[in-house]
């Protein structure tokens, strides 16, 4: 995937939870403060799917940044089955949908951001962007 990122012209940051997550944040952390955005999957990296981890939480709480939730989908796609959070390739010439939500409030640093109430609102954000990319589609393509 950093590969691919890398090729359109992404920066990245590696890291997982288990090993080189102070690593992948200053990463994070860096790219904020010289003016950039970042993206990651919130549920990474190792599931369940579409559960949130604290996170996302924690780098919104440090550079006082808003939340974004961003769901995806595709008509046609390549999916790679060993991959726990299934990951897609979208095929050439594939309607892409992408629906950004509305921004959630920065994490004051009075806020735990392992608060599960913080996750549970984020993955009713998460689900209903992808719900509606794939309304979209569904509806573009009758």
């Amino acid at each position: 995937m950093a590969t691919v990122l890398k090729w359109m012209g992404a920066k990245t940051s590696r890291g997982s939870s288990s090993r080189g997550s102070v690593q992948a944040l200053k990463g994070l952390l860096r790219l904020v403060k010289d003016g950039g955005n970042c993206s990651f999957a919130v549920d990474g990296p190792k599931g369940p799917l579409h559960k949130v981890k604290p996170g996302v939480f924690e780098l919104s709480r440090m550079v006082h940044g808003p939340i974004y939730a961003a769901g995806v989908h595709v008509d046609r796609a390549i999916y790679f089955p060993k991959s726990w959070n299934k990951t897609f390739l979208p095929k050439p010439f594939a309607k892409v949908t992408i629906v950004w939500s509305e921004s959630l409030p920065p994490v004051t640093k009075d806020q735990d951001p392992r608060n599960p109430d913080l996750a549970l609102e984020l993955e009713s954000v998460l689900h209903r962007t992808r719900q509606q990319a794939v309304n979209f589609i569904a509806d573009n393509n009758t």
